[in-house]
């Protein structure tokens, strides 16, 4: 059901054996059942009939002590969403309603989540009464209301002629915002200009903002220094890293809004002599691979392919849009919802529903390595993995195919000339062997299918 998370029901679902609203081996079929579709439990006691939406929201109020707002109906106050960052919203599942004096309504898909409330009350500088609502309602209305506040605004895509964000920057503007609007402006020129990469570093001219375009990073003007500190203080918030912290990388994500869709950048700083070096890599939402891949056969191999044992190797130059074709191949494995998909990412680009995304986080000691040795226990289907480096990576990998499961992975080459360059080499001859599909990408608009049998005749 749509009206709790997993993870507040989860904390209540024996009480519904103590209240007798189900017995203990219905909760026992319903959490498999749950696992096996990657659904809400609760959702999953509603499809086996184990009990009526209606009876389960009430038990919700009840255990809860807090009613439950039915968002369809209700319209919330525009004049609220200032209270609530759009970053904050959607991942606190979080969504503001109205204000009676200092107290500020808000809906919740899980009310019982105290970091979350009170890192709304330290923003918001007001308190906080939350209301039960469905996590799918809340987040069709956070993307229906963040219309002219998406973490850094609605950016238009229309082709403004000369447009400058230095336009902004030299505005007489004394307000609070000034410095959030200077990064929307630059944000805005990258997406009119389709820069992909967006790169900050200081020299003695100021903070310098580059735009990374075909291999060459092109200068388009600075910040000044007396801005610099702000500027970066203020980009780091957006990107929910530490503005305190300076002399070690960081690695965040920025939401904001380009015309009525969503965009996500990935945000890396790193100390330097001259002070910390930002930057930014633009991720568009994925399109649904029949939007990619045109050819009907084509389609039926790739299905194929996510339906039986092997290596999906996705190839294409830097910034072809590897990731976003990878997305689109998750998205599509993903619709049976029979699958048990998980991901190894740096950053996962965009929430992908059905798939289970894993970020690396090298502060607690979660990497690559780490993850290799435990992700076997959660029996996959299939995996996808970022950025594989080594050749033991890569074989470690190659070898699960051997216990049935669909390897997704990317590998940079200009070409298909590159591309078999490449793969002579000897580190790739089990890789090579295993190969079920490969996807080459040579534009966007222009991307290559290959089936086993064609891809060993081409590579040899």
């Amino acid at each position: 059901m749509a009206a709790i998370t997993n993870k507040t029901l989860e904390t209540l679902k024996y009480d519904l054996v103590r209240d007798g609203l189900v017995q203990y081996e219905v909760l026992e079929q319903a959490q498999e059942l749950a696992d096996a579709r990657n659904i809400n439990i609760g959702q999953a006691l509603i499809d086996s009939n184990s009990i009526t939406e209606d009876l389960l929201i009430k038990f919700l109020e009840s255990k809860l002590h807090t009613p439950y707002v039915n968002l369809e109906d209700y319209e919330p106050d525009p004049k609220c969403l200032k209270y609530i960052s759009y970053t904050d919203a959607r991942r606190y599942k979080i969504i503001p309603l109205f204000k009676i004096e200092n107290t500020l309504t808000v809906a919740m898909s899980d009310p019982r989540n105290l970091f979350a409330i009170d890192k709304i009350m330290e923003s918001a500088e007001c308190e906080i009464d939350p209301v039960l609502s469905s996590e799918e309602s809340i987040l069709k209305k956070i993307d229906e209301y963040y219309k002219s506040d998406i973490s850094l605004g609605n950016i238009s895509t229309e082709l403004h002629s000369g447009y400058n964000w230095q336009e902004e920057l030299h505005k007489e503007d004394l307000s609070d915002n000034h410095i959030q609007k200077i990064i929307k402006a630059i944000l805005k020129q990258a997406i009119i200009e389709e820069i992909h990469e967006v790169i900050f570093q200081c020299d003695d001219e100021g903070l310098g903002v580059y735009f990374k375009k075909q291999g060459e990073m092109l200068n388009k003007g600075y910040i000044p220094a007396v801005l610099i500190s702000s500027f970066v203080s203020k980009l780091k918030s957006l990107a929910e890293l530490d503005p305190s912290v300076s002399e070690v990388p960081q690695l965040g994500k920025l939401c904001f809004k380009v015309d009525d869709i969503i965009v996500m950048s990935s945000v890396s700083t790193f100390p330097t002599i001259m002070g910390e070096r930002i930057f930014l890599k633009i991720y568009k939402p994925p399109k649904a691979l029949n939007k990619i891949i045109t050819s009907k056969s084509d389609l039926s191999q790739i299905r194929r392919a996510l339906e039986k044992p092997g290596i999906i190797l996705v190839c294409g130059s830097s910034l072809s849009g590897k990731t976003h074709v990878i997305y689109s191949l998750l998205q599509e494995a993903a619709k049976s919802g029979t699958k048990n998909i998980m991901t190894l990412e740096s950053i996962a680009k965009y929430e992908l529903k059905g798939v289970n995304q894993c970020e690396f986080n090298e502060n607690v000691g979660f990497n690559m390595d780490k993850a290799a040795r435990f992700i076997t226990f959660q029996n996959p289907d299939i995996i996808y993995l970022e950025g594989i480096k080594s050749k033991a990576s890569f074989d470690y990998f190659s070898s699960l195919v051997y216990d049935d499961k669909t390897i997704i992975m990317e590998f940079l080459a200009n070409n298909m000339d590159d591309l078999r360059t490449k793969m002579a080499f000897s580190d790739f001859d089990t890789l090579k062997s295993i190969i079920s599909l490969l996807i080459f990408i040579h534009s966007k608009n222009s991307v290559e299918v290959f089936d086993r049998e064609n891809l060993q005749k081409y590579l040899g």
